[in-house]
């Protein structure tokens, strides 16, 4: 199961080399089913890999002038504050069981995992229908529309800090439509969004949880090889189809995690 999982650590950085994102949607499912790891703390795990590679990944297409850093700022600082307190106050403040419906038993983690499911569902369908056409704009002087960025910025740090996935599908469409930014930047500028709110929001978990950091490392270390073979890959792969393939394959994990969560809750983690 670990050589599987190992395995699967280069794949979370290949996706996101070759579609600039969804790689993240994969961590928590992999340190939970394939390396067993506790649900609420794949969630922290899963910031610092999905943090680090993503700003590996920021890096190159910094260097090709695709990353807005005045976009990056005023959408990243709601975002950073939100999943900062997300990790450091509100999740350890949620009990461990949460009551029963109808005999069946909530517990924290079980909740975190439907929530990801669903979250994983999401993403699927954004990823499956996604033109880039319908997200493409025309050179224009960018405007930003402050209070909606705000909020969003806000709602996906709540959501990255509880989950533990970039939320770049999110972010993405956000991006174009708010701060009117091309579509190249705004893959490049979420890049380094989800970088920095990912670590930043890790931070608070340090005080909060023992980590097993030959484990993370080691994880990490294999996405960010991911990431460039991704990228070496992408100048020869195109990236809309690959999308659409990722997106049914996220939606069949999503869906799996639901009935397995729902049906046979006890195979998840230690």
């Amino acid at each position: 199961m670990e050589i599987i999982g190992y395995l699967a650590s280069i794949l979370i950085g290949i996706s996101l080399g070759l579609i600039g994102g969804g790689g993240s949607i994969l961590t928590v499912p992999v340190l939970v089913y394939l390396f067993h790891v506790e649900p609420v703390l794949a969630t922290a795990y899963s910031l610092f890999i999905v943090g680090s590679s993503s700003l590996v990944g920021a890096w190159p297409k910094y260097k090709q002038g695709f990353v807005n850093l005045k976009t990056a700022i005023i959408f990243g600082i709601p975002s950073i504050i939100a999943v900062f307190a997300t990790r450091k106050f509100l999740l350890p403040a949620i009990p461990t069981e949460l009551g029963a419906i109808a005999g069946f038993e909530i517990t924290k983690s079980l909740m975190m995992m439907l929530l990801f499911a669903i979250l994983m569902v999401a993403a699927s369908f954004s990823m499956i229908r996604s033109k880039s056409s319908n997200l493409e704009v025309t050179e224009e002087a960018q405007k930003f529309n402050y209070p909606m960025i705000l909020l969003e910025g806000a709602l996906v740090g709540v959501l990255t800090g509880l989950v533990g996935a970039g939320g770049g599908f999110l972010i993405i469409p956000a991006l174009v439509m708010l701060s009117k930014l091309p579509m190249k930047q705004a893959v490049g500028t979420s890049l380094l969004i989800i970088a920095a709110k990912s670590l930043i929001g890790f931070t608070g978990d340090l005080g909060n949880k023992t980590m097993d950091w030959t484990l993370l490392l080691a994880v990490t270390a294999l996405a960010i090889t991911g990431i460039f073979i991704g990228d070496k890959l992408s100048k020869s792969i195109d990236g809309n189809k690959l999308k659409k393939g990722f997106g049914w394959f996220v939606l069949i994990m999503g869906l799996y995690i639901l009935a397995q969560q729902l049906f046979f809750p006890t195979g998840t983690g230690h």
